[in-house]
């Protein structure tokens, strides 16, 4: 059975105005949100989550906080991913023990560890978790490492609870090859909004998305119109929707999603140093992307 089916938001961290501390009371609220427009599953302290800028007790008090907070709604997939195999594991394990119902597992980032380093990487903090679900994030342009299809296809093939993999290479083929190798026995979810109808018909079974942060029930249909056979229904979703796509992405994400939320009045709060806030000139497109699709006044 699939750790989720749809769209996943990969969702935002709301820090404090006053001293960019946790903000529990709006994270609250943004699950609330979320869950009542339409979204499939959550993923927290990811990228777009600034896990990065994060204290090990912030990331895992996050996890917990919305693990608990969701009540089972929808799944909530825990980013636990580090460049050092032991801290993975620590933060996996902790995340397995709050009741994630899934972990996703950014490849080690800086190391640009061999491909066997890889395997072995994955395969002890698949080992360590006990039977919790991981899916490996592969994102080369944020780790300068390329989890390679038959790398993956030998992780899925050796390790029972290494169930999928959230691909943001942008390479369509690469993803198709694992899909040959694997004989399609993979959940395989598009790490890149613009690429979710290509990766579906190649048989995944949706996206983590950033721009479900501002629009899930969009992306909800959008993934639901392909599982119901409406190809051309999910294609003119992905197509209305890709000036906010191109516009998410005009600085460096999370700085244009976290402005969007904020936009929408669901108090995100600031970004953490080293992002700084988004560029006038490019918020003001957001804004009118925002103010096109319907999502602003």
């Amino acid at each position: 059975m699939s750790v989720f089916r749809g769209s996943a938001v990969a969702i935002v961290t709301p820090f404090r105005e006053e001293d960019e501390s946790l903000n529990f009371d709006a994270f609250a609220d943004i699950i609330d949100y979320q869950i009542d427009h339409g979204t499939d599953a959550i993923v927290v302290c990811g990228s777009t989550g600034e896990a990065a800028t994060m204290t090990e007790k912030e990331h895992m008090d996050t996890v917990k906080f919305c693990i608990e907070h969701v009540a089972h709604r929808v799944p909530v997939i825990a980013g636990t991913g580090s460049n050092c195999t032991k801290t993975a594991v620590d933060l996996s394990v902790l995340g397995a023990e709050y009741g994630a119902d899934g972990l996703l597992l950014v490849s080690p980032y800086y190391n640009k560890a061999t491909q066997e380093g890889l395997y072995l990487h994955y395969k002890a903090v698949a080992d360590a978790v006990h039977g919790t679900p991981v899916i490996v994030y592969n994102v080369p342009g944020r780790t300068g490492c390329n989890v390679l299809p038959e790398t993956v296809a030998r992780m899925v093939k050796d390790v029972p609870n290494i169930v999928g993999i959230k691909e943001a290479s942008g390479n369509i083929s690469q993803i198709g090859k694992l899909m040959a190798l694997t004989d399609g026995n993979i959940e395989v979810y598009s790490g890149n909004d613009d690429e979710t109808v290509p990766i579906l018909a190649l048989g995944g079974l949706g996206v983590i998305s950033v721009v479900a942060n501002i629009a899930p029930q969009a992306m909800h249909d959008l993934c639901q119109k392909f599982f119901d056979g409406d190809v051309a229904g999910a294609a003119k979703i992905q197509r209305d929707i890709y000036p906010l796509f191109e516009n998410l992405f005009s600085e460096v994400n999370p700085i244009p999603v976290k402005k969007a939320v904020n936009l929408l009045g669901q108090n995100a709060g600031p970004l953490r140093m080293p992002l700084t806030e988004m560029e006038p000139e490019h918020a003001e497109k957001l804004k009118k992307a925002m103010a096109d699709f319907g999502l602003l006044s």
